[in-house]
């Protein structure tokens, strides 16, 4: 069975100037200009099976962005294939785009001085979506993103939280296979992203779409997506499920634990002394330890603080997804040096 999108080799390289200095150099530059190669994506290949919502993530400059260009169709790449539901975007670019949605951070896609239901019915008219089929995605906008009541309101009145919703349910108004998400939750307040991460877990499962969401906002990755696809410098460094890269960088815990009287770390580490064990540096009711459970079982170390300490409260946890990217960055910066 064919994947719904498909990458091989993709590859987009960029001209850039290199500026000589001082005024002679400027006139040199004007007869003779420098030109350098900058290799923004580097031999990307995956892909994303019918209905699954992936995550792409990478440092700023890694190259999500351009990848999503290409894959979107604004971009067009210097070698590689791709291919979005059998259409391959910079060449169908018509008829590719009855099929995607996009949304793009805080670059919206309505008119700004136009009432949102007017901005919709513009889209309905360009998509050729007929009424019956615009008043059903109406209608689920509305049940799972509360849409209704700032509809007659013009786009540059709503906040940023409205404004991404309306900008979502644009995306989908013409049902299409494939959303692309670059930065969905930038600037939305805690409510307001809660409300995006439902309407996406809903949308994906009621209407099978398939999507591909890059994003700084790694609670995103963490509620949304089970693979991920990490990129650096161009390069693929992890393709593959989010607990699969929490086993491969280690099974590092963490134990959060509450006292009922103030006491140092230094104390804590005296009773788990022997282990294989970090204590975070702190003073009071509050502390954290960090231990590898192949080296030492998180039993042992909680035996140990309950048979000598009053605990008010024991909570273990694996690391934050944002240690796990990170470790990956660092294992990759010191194998290249």
């Amino acid at each position: 069975m064919r994947s719904m999108i498909e990458v091989r080799n993709l590859v987009r390289d960029y001209k850039i100037t290199k500026k000589r200095e001082g005024v002679s150099g400027g006139l040199v530059d004007l007869i003779k200009p420098r030109k350098d190669i900058l290799r923004a994506v580097d031999d990307v290949s995956f892909d994303i099976d019918s209905g699954e919502l992936v995550g792409y993530i990478g440092a700023n400059g890694a190259g999500k962005s351009t990848t999503i260009k290409m894959l979107t169709g604004i971009l067009t790449p210097t070698s590689g294939k791709v291919s979005v539901g059998g259409l391959v975007p910079w060449k169908n670019r018509l008829q590719y785009t009855r099929h995607i949605g996009a949304v793009f951070g805080q670059r919206t896609q309505l008119w700004w001085d136009l009432a949102v239901v007017e901005s919709f019915q513009l889209l309905k008219k360009i998509y050729e979506v007929d009424e019956t089929t615009y008043n059903k995605q109406m209608g689920v906008f509305n049940d799972l993103l509360s849409i209704n009541e700032f509809l007659h309101q013009p786009v540059r009145k709503l906040s940023l939280g409205q404004r991404m919703r309306c900008d979502l349910a644009a995306a989908l108004l013409h049902q299409p296979k494939v959303l692309f998400l670059d930065e969905p939750t930038i600037g939305l307040d805690v409510v307001a992203k809660d409300s995006v991460r439902r309407f996406l877990k809903d949308i994906r499962e009621d209407q099978g779409v398939t999507i591909i969401l890059t994003t700084h906002d790694l609670g995103d990755i963490e509620q949304l997506c089970k693979r991920i696809i990490i990129i650096d410098q161009g390069v693929v460094h992890f393709d593959g499920l989010l607990d699969s890269l929490r086993r491969q960088t280690g099974h590092r815990v963490r134990l959060t634990v509450d006292l009922a009287t103030e006491l140092h770390s230094t104390e804590l580490s005296k009773l788990t002394a022997g282990l294989p064990v970090h204590w975070e540096t702190s003073d009071g009711l509050h502390h954290q330890v960090e231990f590898n459970r192949n080296e030492v079982p998180a039993a042992e170390v909680i035996k140990r603080l309950v048979n000598a300490l009053t605990v008010s409260d024991l909570h273990l946890a694996e690391p934050p997804i944002e240690e796990i990217v990170a470790q990956i960055y660092r294992s990759n910066s010191q194998a290249k040096s």
